[in-house]
Order: structure tokens, then C-alpha cells, then sequence
């Protein structure tokens, strides 16, 4: 006795006779319900040709859900397989576990590849678990995963197929597959609880060093997922969405006359937890600002002068060279020049304040790291020294091509970090607030001076999580559920 109903366009579609499956046509199945029976405890596997939004397949799926009866593809998976932008978020974890295979085969593909997957079997056998989970996201009787090597092994395209797309030698499979899925009890996936809140990542995905690249941003997203926290990505373009969520979090780099400084404005005002806050963005990225702010706490600093032009005259007979002159508002290397006599110094000096009326010169410490303490609400969560770019004196490297280079690193746990850098680090920090901060610091015989706090540190996948792996992103998730949990009632 038939335990499944078959739903294809032609009886002729299906070519295999089961005594447990039961074919319709889907003009019947659609026309006629008082002559298609569905077992009560089976499922309808829609075999339409095509899923087309509002075509044959469409709406047998959505009749029988409807009806009652358990179906794949669902109206939702339907919907989601239709454009990538709907799936695409939901791949993080298909990927990270089909890098993790590649790096186990003993002869990965060379070259890009289509993975077959026939109601949750691959057609190569080494992608059984890729597959498995892609059937758990994406309950379609036949997908064709495009599998494609960028920079590393992505998910390029999924898309539906139908019986009239099978080859002759992928025939057995199929059948193979079909037995399997129709005289097994295949457990539904458990449903997820819906998330509780909401959070935006502000990135931009053209950004020459993020402080967080594509593959750390899946971490976040996967990290407040499984806090019920559901995340997305938005970009500068989103402003007016983003009282649509709960909270923001700052992955861009900011600045003051820049819109990220707007839109923690913004997400400050509708009452949102923020990271980065206005107010510590407004304190770090003014290098002015921070010297003075160290300089009034007593936090060890390297020897500070702040000058306009006329102060030009006298200024190295305050400071011996070699001399470092900064622009207040430089990131990431950026408006940070070392001179040798006056001659670079009255060339360099002059460049820079073209763009400010006010400069920092600073005392010239050599050091091959700069250690990074990574403070979060006050509490040291990572640890790592920074080594100089290749023959240069700073981390990063900036061409003359506009391309930069970067210096090594190497993490350690905060446990194995001298004591003395994580208690300037975190005193330091906490003269600015109690959001994320990245403190730069240097040692050497007359002990540790910081050299700046950041507002928006990098954290980024093989660098600031070798040691906490998952955990790290899991922390910063914590801390925006604690702050949503425990903002005021509107």
C-alpha cells in the first residue's frame, strides 16, 4: 500500500514503479483532491519540473500545506532557493564545514566542481555530511550545489532540479536516494526558537582593512545566533533601516565626519546598545584628545608635544630625532610619518597641516612588537604583540599603489601576558568607557607606555582569536545580550 504521494508534471517524469509511492499528475493533485488520497502519515514529494513562483509546482506545494500534508519543498524553501540573497546567509556553516573536508582530503578538487544532492545524499560520497546539511537548510528532493574556489571553497549557487535535469548515470543515484529518504523516518530538523533580538554589523565590504574580514563576520553571526540573537550585515546604504533592530555593532572603521559616527548617533538616540558608542568614537579617533587624556591620568605615554605652526620653530628642541608626527584623526598607520633632521621635518610638517592646524609630534620608541590588549566592559579578553612590516618601523606598511603591508603576529592567552601591559592597558581603557577597545602599548627598559586606544579593533579569524577561537565572538555577543537585556524598559 502506497505510503508517499509523487506529484509530476507527466506520469511519464517517473520511471521507477514502487509499491510504496503513489504518482499524480500536478493538474491532478492541484484540480482534483477528491481523487488524489495523501497517506495520512506520508509525505508529498514534489517532483515539478519547476518551482517557478506562482507556476504548477509552486502551488502544489503551497496546497499542501494547506491541506495539512507534509511536503518538500515547502513554499519557504521554494521562496529561499529563488535568489541567492535570500540563502546566502544561511551557508556559514555548509562552508566552514566543507573547508574543513577540503583540508582533510588526501586529493581535494583542483577546480570548481557541481556537488548533486539527491534528498540529502551527495553524489560524491566525500561530501555525504556537506550535503546532509545542506538538505537540513534546504528540504529539496534534487539540488545542484555550485561549488566554487575564490580565495577559499565557497557555496557559489544552489538551485533546484528536476527529474528531466537527471543524466542517464545519475539515474541509479537518484533511485538509490529515493528509497532510502521514503522507506526511512527521516527526522525533521528541530526548530529553532525564534531569536530574541535583533543586531546590525555595520561593515563595509570594500574596505581595504576592515577590522573584521567576511570570514570573523560569519563568526558573529554564527556566535549570536546561538544566543538568539539574530545578526545581519548592512552597510552605509542601510541608515534608514536601522531602527528596524535592537542593536548595533560598528565593524567599519570610523571617524567623526564619517557616517559611522552617524549611525552611532543614531542607534544611540533610539536607545540601542552600541559598540561603537558615539562618545568613545568621539575620544579615540582624536589623537590630540588622547594624549592629553593620558597625559591628566598619569597613564604612562611616550613623550608628547602638541603644536601648531608656530610652535614648528622650537619643536626639536623638545624632542631629540627621530621624531614621529601624527595627524589627529590617522588609522591604521595612516598619518603617521617619522622624520630624521629639520629639513623633514618642516616638509613633513607642512603636508599635515594642510589638513589639520593642529599636530602631534611624539618621541621615537623602537620596539620589534606593539602589544594589543583587546578590553571589553573593562575586562582584558585578548592579547596579542604586533611585529613591524618587513624593513619598516610601524605594523603597517602603506605603497605608494595604495596597497598596504602587514607586520606578523603572535596571540597569547591574557594569562600569559606580563601584568603590568593588562593593567595599563585596562586602566587605559577604561579612561574612555566601557565598550570594545583595542590598547597599543610598548615596552622596553623604562617600562610600558601606551602609544593609543582604539575604538574599533581588529578581530579578525587567525589573529585576535587564535586562542579563544569561537569563544572570542561568543564574549561580544554576551555582552550585547547583557546590555539588551538590561536596557531600560521604553
Amino acid at each position: 500500500m502506497p505510503t508517499h504521494l509523487v506529484i509530476v508534471d507527466r506520469r511519464a517524469d517517473f520511471k521507477w514503479a514502487k509499491d510504496n509511492l503513489q504518482v499524480v499528475t500536478a493538474r491532478d493533485y492541484i484540480a482534483k483532491p477528491e481523487v488524489v488520497k495523501t497517506p495520512r502519515a506520508g509525505r508529498v514529494l514534489n517532483l515539478s519540473r519547476t518551482y517557478e513562483y506562482l507556476g504548477t509546482g509552486y502551488y502544489c506545494s503551497l496546497l499542501a500545506e494547506a491541506r495539512g500534508e507534509r511536503v518538500i519543498p515547502s513554499v519557504k524553501t521554494i521562496l529561499d532557493l529563488s535568489q541567492k540573497s535570500f540563502y546566502r546567509a544561511h551557508l556559514a556553516e555548509v562552508e566552514e564545514e566543507l573547508r574543513r573536508k577540503m583540508k582533510r582530503l588526501a586529493q581535494p578538487p583542483e577546480a570548481s566542481f557541481n556537488l548533486y544532492v539527491f534528498f540529502g545524499r551527495a553524489d560524491d560520497r566525500r561530501f555525504q555530511d556537506t550535503a546532509r546539511r545542506i538538505f537540513d537548510l534546504f528540504r529539496c528532493p534534487m539540488l545542484k550545489v555550485q561549488v566554487r574556489r575564490k580565495d577559499d571553497w565557497v557555496v557559489h549557487a544552489i538551485e533546484p532540479l528536476s527529474l528531466a535535469d537527471l543524466k542517464p548515470d545519475q539515474e541509479e543515484a537518484f533511485e538509490a536516494a529515493l528509497d532510502a529518504y521514503t522507506r526511512a523516518s527521516w527526522r525533521e530538523p528541530t526548530a529553532k526558537p525564534p531569536p530574541r533580538y535583533s543586531l546590525a554589523i555595520l561593515h563595509n565590504p570594500k574596505e581595504e582593512l576592515p577590522p573584521s574580514g567576511p570570514r570573523a563576520l560569519q563568526k558573529f553571526i554564527k556566535a549570536g545566533e546561538s544566543l538568539g540573537i539574530e545578526v545581519e550585515l548592512i552597510e552605509k546604504k542601510d541608515f534608514l533601516r536601522l531602527a528596524e533592530f535592537d542593536a548595533l555593532f560598528i565593524r567599519e572603521t570610523t571617524n567623526l565626519d564619517h557616517h559611522t559616527y552617524r549611525f552611532a548617533k543614531k542607534a544611540e538616540k533610539e536607545g540601542m546598545p552600541v559598540i561603537d558608542d558615539p562618545n568613545s568614537i568621539l575620544k579615540c579617533t582624536n589623537k590630540v584628545y588622547l594624549a592629553e587624556l593620558l597625559k591628566a591620568n598619569r597613564i604612562p605615554a611616550p613623550k608628547t608635544v602638541i603644536f601648531d605652526k608656530r610652535g614648528l620653530a622650537t619643536l626639536d628642541q623638545e624632542l631629540p630625532y627621530p621624531i614621529v608626527l601624527k595627524i589627529p584623526d590617522g588609522s591604521f598607520s595612516r598619518g603617521v610619518f617619522k622624520v630624521q633632521n629639520r629639513s623633514e621635518l618642516e616638509a613633513t610638517a607642512e603636508g599635515l597641516f594642510e589638513q589639520s592646524d593642529v599636530i602631534l609630534a611624539q618621541e621615537f620608541m623602537y620596539t620589534e612588537f606593539d602589544w594589543r590588549v583587546g578590553v571589553l566592559n573593562r575586562q582584558p579578553i585578548y592579547v596579542c604583540q604586533y611585529l613591524m612590516a618587513k624593513k619598516h618601523w610601524q605594523i603597517v606598511k602603506h605603497g605608494g599603489n595604495g596597497r598596504a603591508e602587514q607586520g606578523s603576529s603572535r596571540t597569547l592567552d591574557v594569562e600569559e601576558a606580563p601584568k603590568e601591559v593588562i593593567d595599563i592597558a585596562v586602566k587605559a581603557a577604561g579612561l574612555i568607557g566601557d565598550g570594545l577597545y583595542g590598547v597599543d602599548l610598548k615596552q622596553n627598559d623604562r617600562g610600558v607606555h601606551v602609544i593609543e586606544i582604539n575604538d574599533n579593533p581588529s578581530l579578525d579569524l587567525g589573529v585576535e582569536d587564535l586562542k579563544l577561537k569561537d569563544e572570542l565572538y561568543r564574549l561580544i555577543m554576551r555582552e550585547f545580550l547583557r546590555r539588551l537585556e538590561n536596557r531600560p524598559k521604553r
